[in-house]
């Protein structure tokens, strides 16, 4: 579907700073309808959602590089979608922050509430680190 729409479909979008230059690709949208046997199934005797197929085709390469499934509204501009998309760095270096840095992992009690303790004061740390390192009025370390 993404092949037969071609090179002339794709639209370069930037999603991000990076830290040399602006993080940008090509990418084409469509609306699809899921057809595998699993979502079928899963969805017995009703009609499958109509969903955002997102493909991202690098300059260069001869066929799309990566694929995403996204239930997001049908009036979701495309730089919204592929910011979604890509927010997985953000997810997987809060996740590395908080075992890492904020001791996520160092729980080692056996019961829910002390897990649960544990967990939101970890959580209320990494929301701090965050809220600081967004301050622009924070003072840098020595």
């Amino acid at each position: 579907m993404v092949l037969g729409e071609g090179r002339r479909a794709l639209h370069t979008v930037t999603w991000r700073a990076g830290s040399k230059r602006p993080l940008r690709s090509r990418f084409l949208a469509l609306r699809v309808r899921p057809a595998g046997i699993q979502i079928r199934r899963a969805h017995i005797g009703e009609d499958l959602p109509v969903c955002w197929l997102l493909a991202e085709w690098p300059v260069g390469e001869p066929d799309p590089a990566k694929y995403w499934l996204s239930t997001l509204a049908a009036e979701v501009p495309l730089r919204h979608l592929v910011r979604m998309a890509k927010i997985r760095w953000r997810i997987e270096h809060d996740y590395r922050e908080l075992k890492t840095g904020l001791g996520l992992d160092h729980f080692e009690g056996r019961t829910w509430s002390g897990w649960h303790y544990h967990v939101t004061l970890v959580s209320v740390a990494h929301a701090f680190c965050t809220l600081e390192r967004l301050n622009p009025k924070a003072s840098a370390a020595a």
